[in-house]
């Protein structure tokens, strides 16, 4: 007990333990919490009558004058000491008045190992994926994966299963509930809404180089799901073909046998492909299918694919009925698309491929090619060279179009590939419209 006959712990509630200095307290533990030191000055902008009293109290002089209030933190530990009500100072006081105290740098720390954790499997899963890298570091910087998830457990959780998503992206056909349930163990995981769908959606864009927030609305989400070949239902997922041999003894093939009679494109959902599902849809070599498992009158012989619809529709502009067998890719196959390709090489089709001469183009002919294999239809290195001459002698370099993005391998002729790299000149499909419908006018064999 001291003179006055309190405790020190009377006395130190008595001299910083009230309502009118506990805004003193608060600021001198905001330090410490902080690893800041007590000293200097706290000052409180605007201080009551009763506020000033308990200073002068604890101070043992006039607080001074004004609004304002200031504190020296090394007196009032001195003050602490001398009375020994702490004699360990302004720091102890603290401690007693409040209970122990936070290391707050020492949470931060430890709350950004468990966040860098929590994308650890996710960084696995794109680290040899450089397209994926402009995502990876959108979903960190926009904080959407805090908003989802505030905690890092729970962050974790969700950022694995998205990792298991993007392992299976693009995917070569692939229901979307089927793919939620493979991956989180919920069918509905990856719906609109749901933090995986929101989450996993962005990826799907990053894929097709779309912009990963991107427009709104079914029509959106179900366009960037089928880019990456994954279907929202079996009627969402489209291709267009012109020309194909349809048989008489299917729904099906009299669609296509009626199409190509008045030579007009034709546009089959995954549904209609679906009802002749044969022993394989994956694009492996398999015997032919029999005749009630294919909608085509016969093997369909050379197939050439395009990636642009406007070449379908100048094909039935000009050639109609006359057209050899021709599928639109529409960009990155959908499932309907890789769907009929399936059918028509297990039917013993073959294929040729055109498309756009830029790295997204290639990389959509690269993954037709690892799949079935194709001959290159005016998609090697001297029809690039030449469409790229003939840009450059029709176009200014102002409007010249720029070759971007990131270099992909063209695996159906190597030295393509050096060639737009050397050049860098982007071809649209589009440009070289008139030597392609020159091809198709001459039949199959070109």
């Amino acid at each position: 007990m001291t003179g006055n006959g309190l405790t020190g712990e009377e006395r130190l509630r008595r001299l910083l333990g009230g309502e009118e200095t506990e805004w003193l307290v608060e600021r001198a533990r905001q330090r410490l919490e902080r690893g800041r030191s007590l000293t200097g000055t706290v000052t409180l902008s605007t201080a009551s009558a009763a506020q000033r009293r308990a200073a002068e109290l604890l101070l043992g002089r006039r607080a001074g004058a004004g609004a304002s209030l200031s504190v020296s933190l090394e007196e009032v530990d001195r003050v602490l000491r001398a009375s020994g009500a702490a004699p360990e100072g302004l720091h102890e006081a603290v401690v007693r008045l409040r209970g122990p105290l936070r290391d707050l740098a020492g949470e931060r720390e430890a709350s950004a190992s468990a966040w860098q954790a929590a994308y650890g499997n996710l960084d696995a899963a794109t680290a040899a994926r450089p397209e994926l890298a402009g995502w990876r570091a959108w979903l960190e910087s926009t904080g959407l994966v805090r908003r989802l998830a505030p905690d890092p457990v729970q962050a974790r959780h969700l950022l694995d299963q998205l990792a298991q998503v993007v392992a299976r992206l693009p995917s070569p056909g692939l229901p979307i509930g089927r793919l939620a349930a493979q991956t989180a163990g919920d069918a509905h995981a990856l719906d609109e809404g749901r933090p995986l769908g929101t989450l996993a959606l962005s990826a799907a864009k990053a894929l097709t180089g779309r912009a990963y927030p991107g427009e709104g609305g079914a029509d959106a989400r179900r366009a960037a799901w089928a880019a990456v070949g994954v279907h929202l239902d079996d009627l969402s997922s489209l291709v267009l073909c012109l020309g194909l041999p349809g048989d008489d003894r299917t729904p099906t093939g009299r669609i296509l046998a009626a199409a190509r009679a008045a030579g007009e494109p034709c546009v089959l959902t995954l549904r209609q492909l679906r009802r002749h599902d044969g022993p394989l849809s994956s694009g492996a070599a398999s015997p032919s299918p029999s005749p009630s498992q294919s909608p085509f009158a016969t093997g369909a012989g050379l197939v050439r694919i395009c990636e642009n619809p406007v070449v379908v529709a100048a094909a039935a502009d000009e050639l109609g009925p006359s057209c050899p067998p021709l599928v639109c890719g529409g960009g990155r196959p959908s499932a309907a698309v890789w769907r009929l390709l399936d059918l028509l090489s297990e039917g013993g089709g073959r294929f040729a491929y055109h498309g756009d001469f830029d790295w997204g183009g290639v990389a959509i002919a690269a993954a037709v090619h690892d799949r079935y294999g194709f001959e290159p239809w005016r998609f090697d290195t001297a029809a690039y060279e030449a469409a790229a001459s003939q840009a450059a002698h029709s176009q200014t370099v102002a409007s010249q179009a720029v070759l971007a993005g990131r270099p992909c391998p063209t695996p159906w002729d190597p030295a393509l590939a050096e060639a737009m790299a050397r050049r860098a000149v982007r071809v649209e499909e589009e440009l070289v419209l008139p030597v392609l419908l020159s091809d198709l006018s001459s039949g199959p064999s070109n």
